[in-house]
C-alpha cells in the first residue's frame, strides 16, 4: 500500500466525497428532474458492501459490491480521473469481492475497465444496451394482459420464490425512489413479471429501473406492458442485455440505442438475459 493510501469500508460521512468522484467521470449532476444518484450512493453505503481509497485525507476512489443471492455484483468502480494508472483501481477490486467466488458486472465502455474485470476473474458475456423510444410507438398489448400496483414486499417474495434469492432490502430502494412505480404484470389472473418505473435524474424520460419475468414465460409482451406503463404516454428507456428477444422488436419499432455495457461473469448460466431488465448497478 502506497504510504498515506488506505482502503475502508465508507460511511455516510463519505457520500459527497464519493458523489465527486462519480461527478468527475460524467456519472452524477445537477437533479434537473429528480435526485437518483444520491439515494443510490446512500443505500450502497448503507446496504450493501461500499468501500473507498482514501490517501492524505481525500478519497481518491469509490466502489461497492451488492450480494444478490446468485452472485457477488459489482456495482460501481471509479477512480478520480488524474489518479488513473496509479494502481488504485486493483487492489479496491480485491477488497470489495473479499475472495467471492461468483462474481458479476457491466463493464462500462472504458477501454480499461474489461481488462481489470477480466483479471478480476469475469469473462465477457453479452453487450448490454441502453434503449430508448416513445411509447407511442410500442405495440398494443393483447388484451388478456393488465397492469397493477402491487408493495414491494409482494415483488420481494416473487423473486425470491422464483429465483430463490432474498432482495428484500432492495426491493424497498427501488420502490422508494423519486416517482417510483412498483407493479406487477398479469395475464389472465396470473403473475408473468413485475417492474419498478421511476424518474430519470436529468431527463423527463422515465425509465424501467428493474423488470423480472416468471421463469418459464415469454418476456416480450410482458416486458412491452411494462415499457407502456412506466412511459406513461411519454418516453421511456430499458437497459436490455443483447439476447433479450425484446431488443428486436423495440428496435423495429423505432426505438434506438443511447449507450451500451458489456455484462461480465464468472461462470455462465447466472443470469437469464431473456427475462431480467436489470439495474446497472445492483442487477
Amino acid at each position: 500500500m502506497t504510504a498515506g493510501r488506505e482502503i475502508r469500508v465508507a460511511t455516510p460521512d463519505d457520500i459527497r466525497a464519493i458523489r465527486g468522484v462519480l461527478a468527475a467521470h460524467g456519472n452524477d449532476g445537477p437533479p434537473l428532474y429528480a435526485d437518483i444518484v444520491g439515494p443510490y450512493v446512500r443505500h450502497l453505503v448503507t446496504r450493501h458492501r461500499a468501500m473507498v481509497t482514501e490517501q492524505d485525507g481525500v478519497v481518491i476512489a469509490f466502489g461497492a459490491t451488492v450480494d444478490v443471492g446468485i452472485a457477488v455484483h459489482l456495482a460501481d468502480l471509479f477512480v478520480l480521473p488524474d489518479r488513473l494508472g496509479e494502481g488504485i483501481g486493483r487492489p479496491l477490486l480485491a477488497a470489495l469481492f473479499d475472495g467471492a467466488a461468483r462474481r458479476t458486472t457491466f463493464a462500462s465502455n472504458d477501454p480499461r475497465a474489461l481488462p481489470l474485470y477480466v483479471r478480476a476473474g469475469m469473462s465477457p458475456s453479452w453487450a448490454c444496451l441502453y434503449v430508448g423510444g416513445a411509447a407511442a410507438s410500442l405495440p398494443v398489448a393483447p388484451g388478456s394482459l393488465e397492469t397493477a400496483s402491487a408493495d414491494p414486499a409482494r415483488l420481494a417474495a416473487l423473486e425470491q420464490a422464483w429465483t430463490g434469492a432474498d432482495r428484500s432490502i432492495d426491493h424497498a430502494f427501488w420502490a422508494s425512489q423519486a416517482a417510483a412505480d412498483a407493479f406487477m404484470v398479469a395475464e389472465r389472473g396470473e403473475v408473468t413479471a413485475f417492474a419498478y418505473g421511476r424518474a430519470r435524474q436529468a431527463s423527463p424520460v422515465r425509465i424501467i429501473d428493474r423488470l423480472l419475468v416468471r421463469p418459464g414465460a415469454d418476456p416480450v409482451a410482458p416486458t412491452l406492458a411494462a415499457l407502456r406503463r412506466t412511459a406513461r404516454g411519454g418516453s421511456v428507456q430499458a437497459f436490455l442485455q443483447g439476447p433479450s428477444p425484446v431488443l428486436r422488436v423495440l428496435l423495429d419499432t423505432g426505438f434506438l440505442v443511447e449507450d451500451r455495457d458489456q455484462f461480465m461473469a464468472s461462470e455462465p448460466g447466472l443470469v437469464d438475459p431473456a427475462r431480467l431488465v436489470p439495474n446497472p448497478g445492483m442487477l
